[in-house]
Formats: C-alpha cells, sequence, structure tokens
C-alpha cells in the first residue's frame, strides 16, 4: 500500500529539470521527500482524506533556487535593523524612506543602509550627497554602505564613532575631509573595506531574542523570492561558534524555513592554520542535518590570499607571503577531507592560487575533494583549464551586475564581455553555480541574478555580455538550482523535482520561460514549499500561508518596508527623472554625488593601490 502524502500539488506547469521526466503537472511529497511525479492519475495512489492537496491554477512551478554564496548567518544577525534600498526605483524614494525610519529609531540605535543597491538603479542616476541623508537624519545615526568602496555617514553617526579632526587615518582605509580637516562623513576602502566594516560594528547591535526574529524574517524573505536553500561563506566580524548560536537554536526548534549548509571563515590574521587545526579536530564536514550542516572552509582560508574586489581601484597586489601560508592551510584540509572555496576576483590571484593547489596535490592528492572559486571575475581560459585539471568549480555572483559600469569604466567593454566567462566555464565542464554575495554589495534577489546571466546587463541597463557569454533562461535555472547539489556535497537529493529528491518547490508569480526580459527581475514566489511544508504564500495561494510573524523590535525598517523593493510602496518615478549618470564616472564623480561639490583635480586623493588585507566579505 502507498504511503499517505501529506501534500499533492496539482494543476500547474511544473518545470522538473529531470531529463526523464523534463515537464510534470502534479507532486506528491511523503515526509519531506518527493514520491511522485506526472499527472493527477500518478499521484492519486498516494492522495487520502489525509492530504493537503493544493491546485496550482495552471502556475509555473519549479525546484527550490540554492544560492550558493550568500550571507545568510551574519545577514539574519542584522537584517531587522537595515534598511534595504534593494530594488528601490528612485534616490527620491530611498532618502523619503531614510527620513522615515529616521523618525521612528530610537536613540542610540543608527539607520543602516548596508548593501544590495548601485546608483545605476535610480531614476536619477546618482549617488545621495551627504547634504541629503544630513537634511533627512539630523540626529538619529545613519550609515550607508556603497559596494565594497565607500560609506556615508551623517553628523550623528560621526559624533556616535568619535571621528574628529584629531582622528589618525586607519590602515587600508580614508577618511575624507574638508579643508579644516574635519571628517565630511565619507569613508573611502583603499585598497580595502576594513574602515567601513569596522566603522559598522561600533553601532549597537539586536538584542539575542530579535536576531533570532530577524533571522527568520531574513528567511522568510529569502522564501518569498523562491529561495529554499543557501550555502553560507561565513564573513569577516562573524565569529565561530559563538555567532551561530542563534541559527543553531531556530534549527533545534524547527524553526528555519531555508536550508543551510556553512562553511567556516578563518577568524584572524596570523591565526588561520591554527583555526583550521581546531576546527579539523572537533567536526566534520556533512556533520548536521539536512536543514542545517558544515559544509567545509572558506571562503576566506588566508588572509594574504584576499584580493579584495573594487573596480574604482587598482587591483591589488598580494602579499609575498601569500604561497607560503595558503599552502599550510590547504595542506591541511586536504589531508582531513575537508571541502573548500576561496574568495578569488583576479586571474593575477588565481594563478597565485592554482601554484598552491597543484604543489599540494602533488603531495596530498585532492582525488576527487569537492573545492571551488567564488566569483573568478577575471579569470583566463588557460586558468579554467587548470581548474579543471583539478576537479574544482566556480561559484559565480552577479557583483558586476552591481558595479559592471565601474569595471567598463577601468578596464574597457572588451573586457567586461567575459567578466567571468560563464560559458566557457560549462564548456569545459567546470561545475559552476550561481549566487549573490549578498548581503553587502549585491542585493540578495535571486531573479535580478537570472536577469544578468540570461540578458548579460547590470541592474542600471548597461549590456555587457555578447550572447556568446549568456545563458538560455532554462541554462541560468539549472545554476540556481541543480548545479548547486556539488557545492554542498548533495547531488543526489536536491536541485530537481523528481522522486527521492528533498521536496523544495516555488510557485511563481510569473512564467520565468516566457516573460520579457526585464521582467524577469520583478518574479516573486506565490507559494514556497520547503521539506514538503508551506513556508510563504501570496494570493491566490495566500490561505496556505504559515501565521505572520511579529517583527522586533517595533522601530524595525522590516515592519515598515519589508524587504526587496521597498520602495515600490510609492507612486511610479516619471521617465522624465531618469537622467543617465554617466557610465564612465570615477572617484573625483562620486565625491562630486556625495559631497555636493567638485575636488580640485590639482587635490590627488591617493596613490596607486596597495596590497590587501581585507577580511569582510
Amino acid at each position: 500500500m502507498k504511503a499517505s502524502a501529506e501534500l499533492i500539488l496539482r494543476g500547474g506547469r511544473i518545470t522538473t529539470l529531470d531529463p526523464a521526466c523534463p515537464t510534470a503537472s502534479a507532486v506528491a511529497i511523503v515526509n519531506g521527500k518527493i514520491v511522485a511525479v506526472g499527472d493527477d492519475k500518478t499521484v492519486e495512489p498516494f492522495r487520502s482524506a489525509a492530504t493537503q492537496v493544493i491546485d496550482l491554477q495552471g502556475r509555473t512551478a519549479i525546484p527550490g533556487l540554492t544560492d550558493t554564496h550568500l550571507h545568510l548567518i551574519r545577514g539574519g544577525l542584522n537584517f531587522n535593523m537595515e534598511l534595504r534600498w534593494d530594488g528601490v526605483l528612485s534616490l527620491a524614494d530611498a532618502l523619503r524612506m531614510l527620513k522615515e525610519q529616521a523618525r521612528r529609531t530610537p536613540a542610540p540605535q543608527w539607520v543602516r543602509v548596508v548593501g544590495g543597491w548601485t546608483e545605476f538603479q535610480f531614476a536619477e542616476r546618482r549617488m545621495p550627497t551627504l547634504d541629503e541623508i544630513n537634511a533627512a537624519a539630523p540626529d538619529t545615526p545613519v550609515f550607508v554602505l556603497h559596494l565594497y568602496d565607500s560609506a556615508l555617514l551623517n553628523a550623528a553617526a560621526l559624533r556616535a564613532v568619535g571621528y574628529t579632526k584629531e582622528t589618525p587615518e586607519p590602515p587600508g582605509g580614508m577618511i575624507v575631509r574638508d579643508k579644516a580637516g574635519n571628517p565630511t562623513g565619507l569613508l573611502i576602502a583603499k585598497p580595502n573595506a576594513v574602515i567601513l566594516y569596522k566603522t559598522l560594528a561600533m553601532g549597537p547591535k539586536l538584542a539575542l531574542a530579535d536576531q533570532g526574529n530577524s533571522t527568520r524574517h531574513f528567511m522568510r524573505e529569502l522564501n518569498r523570492l523562491g529561495v529554499t536553500g543557501v550555502i553560507d561563506a561565513g564573513g569577516g566580524f562573524q565569529n565561530y561558534p559563538e555567532d551561530y548560536q542563534v541559527i543553531e537554536e531556530l534549527h533545534k526548534n524547527g524553526q528555519m524555513t531555508v536550508r543551510v549548509a556553512y562553511n567556516l571563515f578563518t577568524q584572524k590574521p596570523g591565526g588561520e592554520l591554527d583555526d583550521f587545526r581546531r576546527w579539523t579536530s572537533t567536526t566534520t564536514p556533512g556533520m548536521g542535518t539536512d536543514f542545517y550542516r558544515l559544509n567545509g572552509a572558506g571562503e576566506m582560508l588566508t588572509f594574504s590570499a584576499a584580493d579584495f574586489e573594487d573596480f574604482l581601484e587598482p587591483r591589488p597586489d598580494l602579499s609575498a607571503n601569500l604561497e607560503q601560508e595558503l599552502t599550510g592551510v590547504v595542506r591541511l584540509l586536504a589531508e582531513k577531507r575537508w571541502p573548500f572555496r576561496l574568495h578569488a576576483t583576479y586571474d593575477e590571484s588565481i594563478s597565485r592560487f592554482l601554484d598552491v593547489f597543484e604543489a599540494v596535490n602533488r603531495d596530498v592528492p585532492f582525488d576527487g575533494l569537492h573545492w571551488f572559486f567564488d566569483h573568478a571575475e577575471t579569470v583566463t581560459s588557460r586558468n579554467l583549464e587548470r581548474i579543471r585539471a583539478l576537479g574544482g568549480g566556480i561559484a559565480i555572483q552577479h557583483r558586476m551586475a552591481y558595479q559592471g559600469e565601474y569595471f567598463v569604466n577601468r578596464y574597457g567593454a572588451k573586457q567586461a564581455e567575459q567578466t567571468p566567462p560563464i560559458a566557457e566555464m560549462l564548456k569545459q565542464g567546470i561545475p559552476v553555480s550561481a549566487g549573490t554575495d549578498a548581503t553587502r554589495v549585491a542585493s540578495y534577489n535571486p531573479w535580478v541574478c537570472l536577469y544578468w546571466l540570461s540578458t548579460g546587463k547590470t541592474v542600471g541597463g548597461l549590456s555587457l555580455y555578447p550572447e556568446k557569454n549568456r545563458l538560455s533562461r532554462e541554462q541560468a535555472l539549472r545554476l540556481y538550482t541543480q548545479a548547486g547539489g556539488w557545492f554542498s556535497n548533495e547531488d543526489q537529493i536536491r536541485g530537481t523535482i523528481k522522486e527521492g529528491q528533498l521536496a523544495d518547490l516555488v510557485v511563481l508569480s510569473e512564467d520565468f520561460f516566457s516573460i520579457p526580459d526585464e521582467s524577469i527581475k520583478g518574479i516573486e514566489s506565490v507559494l514556497t514549499v520547503v521539506d514538503g511544508k508551506v513556508a510563504f504564500a501570496a494570493e491566490p495561494f495566500s490561505a496556505y500561508a504559515p501565521p505572520p510573524l511579529p517583527v522586533s523590535p517595533d522601530w524595525s525598517p522590516v515592519g515598515a518596508y519589508g524587504g526587496y523593493g521597498g520602495g515600490k510602496k510609492s507612486a511610479p518615478v516619471t521617465q522624465a527623472l531618469q537622467v543617465r549618470h554617466s557610465a564612465h564616472c570615477g572617484w573625483e564623480e562620486l565625491l562630486k554625488n556625495f559631497l555636493g561639490t567638485q575636488r580640485p583635480a590639482s587635490e590627488p586623493l591617493w596613490g596607486p593601490g596597495l596590497g590587501c588585507g581585507c577580511w569582510a566579505f
């Protein structure tokens, strides 16, 4: 006798990504696993009086999306504190949101806009000025992060962090000052983001209970966009195990709605090998459950091997001791059979990393060990061949969708055509997956990434890639679903709608495969199923939605604006506002936008790029 299904989805247009059964109309789920895929006749034997049956009304359904590089654990601890400009279509709306949030935020809390946006998404095509930010929030501290390159602090935030005329220049960063030497509120990463994230870390944290609520809201926001799983890439200022107690408590209480495979990110310069010796002696990759499990090491393995990406700055030269330090860590990981990942933006850095990997492999063969590079924007054909020979993969993210204009300005449109060379990676047979690297640069919205992969365009509409380096929509979707299993060593259990797979599915607001290109960015989920249970539902399926989740603290921006596209509540911006900001601007233009004034060309801002010590990914 067939087991009784807890849930049957029927009447849909289901893209399974299973070659044996590419399309279906019905799915049956038992104990969090898919047990039947086909039509009504196929799933009928699993139906009983206790089965919940949801008619999908002809809507498109796909496997749940997996973001293979997202900082969910760190982002969850802070989500309820952050005002998101992700998807806000005008600077006027963004500033209005900032002003309203400043009014409701109690002392000593800050208003934080931490990544996920670029000036090129705004109708006005420009940055906010410090005058505008101070006018919007004269008394409440405000911290606005722009990509990996800069941050804006209003006068109240400068007072809160204690930056004055006497504050010395920080190593690896720059405090922009007026003619009298007083800080203006603009901080610049030069050449790394330490100053930005150290300053951000000076602000108040949420209470522990609020951090739990915040993490649940972040997961529900991801569910709203169709994300059912992530590989967490660690991050700077994310300490293990202290900063993992919230996600572990949610896991213990059965309150997770996104599956998390996490990587351990080394903690401090000089102590990298000690970190990994300790971790490899006390825990094992794969330890945990299908909802929460250790995935391996990275994305930081050693601080000397961090080629911080800021396309407003020249490529950084990595330190001379990179090879020695990285060799010790990689050798240990290979010996202990720990999968690992490594942040790598530039081909020059990748060449040096591969030299280390190849040398270690000669002594301690990788022999099927899953390892991969993150990002790899400028990787060359030769290094792709080396990656393939070592059995490695590449996790790509849509960082170029947010800063492609800056890359074109520095390196040229021709060079940008292969940043990264996704089509060639796939042609060479290298495992490739997709993600966002959210939350501090690009947005966590997977549909912006899928738009970028399939159209080759930035969020500002700049065409980066010729057709030969763009993917079909199905290819792009595979990178966000089926491909992720290799990167989390779960090839056989997730990413496809077929018998035996984890029951993670998403029903879409629009048909991804047929809508116009520009509509892709607006897709959301109307029904997200994780582990066979409804994790999110909206019209026309709102009757199946889980109970509302209160927002704490009560002043949280999430309560007022939600997450992605919070500014869409405003009236549409007229086309007349769309004055194009030059895609070929540099720091002089940015400073003009930030400060509202042009710095004289005779006053240089800084010299050539220096060595990198970034650890605040």
